[in-house]
C-alpha cells in the first residue's frame, strides 16, 4: 500500500475542481476525474466539466475520452483509474482523484470488486420481459432480500442483473459481504463541506449559470443528433435526464430547471451520507478563512 493517492471529494458545487488544481500545482500532481459523466464528449455544461482555463495547465484524465454512445460503468472506471494511478506514480507525480461519484472513487481505491454475470446471460432478459418491475422486485426480495434493498424498483436492468446472479448461485449481497473493502493505496481523503443553506444556494446559482451558458441549447442539439438520446448512459446524470419530460411534453422548460435544482440538492445530501458511511474522509469547511492552509498542512504531513 505504498502508492500515495489524494482524493478530493464532497457534494456538487462545493469547489472540488479548484482545490484539485491547487493541490496539483503545489505538490507536482496530475488529476484523475472521479466523475461518471465528464468522461463523455459533448456533455459539457450540464456536467460542469472542467474547462481548459480552469485546468491551468494541469494534466487531467478521464475527461472527454468517450463518445456519448459508448458504455461506461464503475468496473470500467476502476480499471482505468488504477492504471492511471500507477502510471502517474511511476513518473514521480502525485495522483489526485477529484470527483463526487463516491462509488467510483471507492471502487478504485479500495479492495472492491463487483459480481458480474457471463455475457451469455444477457439473452435471459427475454424470460423476464413479461414481468413488471414490481414483480421483478418481488422475485428479488425472495431470492436476495439484502440486494433488493439497494435497488430502486424502477431500475429494471439492475433488477434483472441481480436475478441473473442469484440463478447462477452467486447472490450479489453474499459476494459483496465477503469483501474486506480495505484501501489498496495509501490514500488521503479530503472532503469539502459548508453549511447546507449556503451549499443549496450555490447549487441553485450553478444551475442558473448553466442555463445562462446554454444548457438547453446543449441538450437540444444532442436531442436533434441522437433520437434515442435518453437511453444513453451519460444522459442519466442530473442536469440531463430531467429534459426527457420536456421532450415528451410533460414539463415546461422552467419546470425542468426547477427539477434539476431539486435533484441536485437531493444528490448533495446523498453524497454527504455516502462518504460519511463508506469512507474515512477528513472534512474541511470551506467557509473557514484558513481551510486551505489546514488542507496543505494535512497533505504535507501525509507526503512526508
Amino acid at each position: 500500500m505504498s502508492t500515495k493517492v489524494i482524493c478530493v471529494v464532497g457534494p456538487t458545487a462545493v469547489g472540488k475542481t479548484a482545490l484539485g488544481v491547487k493541490l496539483a500545482q503545489k505538490y507536482n500532481g496530475e488529476i484523475i476525474s472521479g466523475d461518471s459523466i465528464q468522461i463523455y464528449k459533448e456533455l459539457d455544461i450540464g456536467s460542469a466539466k472542467v474547462t481548459e482555463e480552469e485546468k491551468q495547465g494541469i494534466k487531467h484524465y478521464l475527461i472527454d475520452e468517450l463518445e456519448l454512445t459508448d458504455a461506461y460503468n464503475v468496473n470500467d472506471f476502476q480499471k482505468k483509474c488504477r492504471k492511471l494511478i500507477e502510471e502517474i506514480s511511476e513518473r514521480n507525480k502525485l495522483p489526485i482523484i477529484v470527483g463526487g461519484t463516491g462509488l467510483y472513487i471507492k471502487a478504485a481505491t479500495y479492495d472492491y470488486y463487483f459480481p458480474v454475470q457471463n455475457k451469455k446471460d444477457d439473452s435471459d432478459e427475454e424470460k423476464y420481459r413479461k414481468f413488471t418491475n414490481s414483480e421483478l422486485m418481488d422475485l428479488l426480495k425472495e431470492a436476495d432480500p439484502r440486494t433488493a434493498e439497494t435497488i430502486h424498483v424502477n431500475n429494471r436492468k439492475r433488477l434483472i442483473r441481480a436475478l441473473q446472479l442469484t440463478e447462477s448461485g452467486n447472490r450479489r449481497s453474499d459476494i459483496l459481504a465477503e469483501q474486506e473493502h480495505s484501501p489498496i493505496y495509501d490514500a488521503l481523503m479530503i472532503g469539502l463541506t459548508m453549511s447546507r443553506e449556503r451549499l443549496y444556494q450555490r447549487i441553485e446559482q450553478r444551475v442558473d449559470q448553466m442555463v445562462a451558458s446554454g444548457l438547453f441549447e446543449e441538450i437540444d442539439n444532442l436531442y436533434q443528433k441522437y433520437p434515442n438520446l435518453f437511453e444513453f448512459r451519460g444522459i442519466q446524470g442530473i442536469g440531463y435526464k430531467e429534459w426527457e419530460e420536456y421532450y415528451k411534453e410533460l414539463k415546461k422548460k422552467e419546470e425542468v430547471i426547477e427539477q434539476i435544482k431539486i435533484h441536485s440538492r437531493q444528490f448533495a445530501r446523498r453524497q454527504y451520507t455516502w462518504f460519511n458511511n463508506q469512507m474515512d474522509v477528513s472534512w474541511y469547511d470551506i467557509e473557514k478563512d484558513n481551510y486551505q492552509e489546514e488542507i496543505f498542512r494535512s497533505v504535507e504531513d501525509f507526503l512526508n
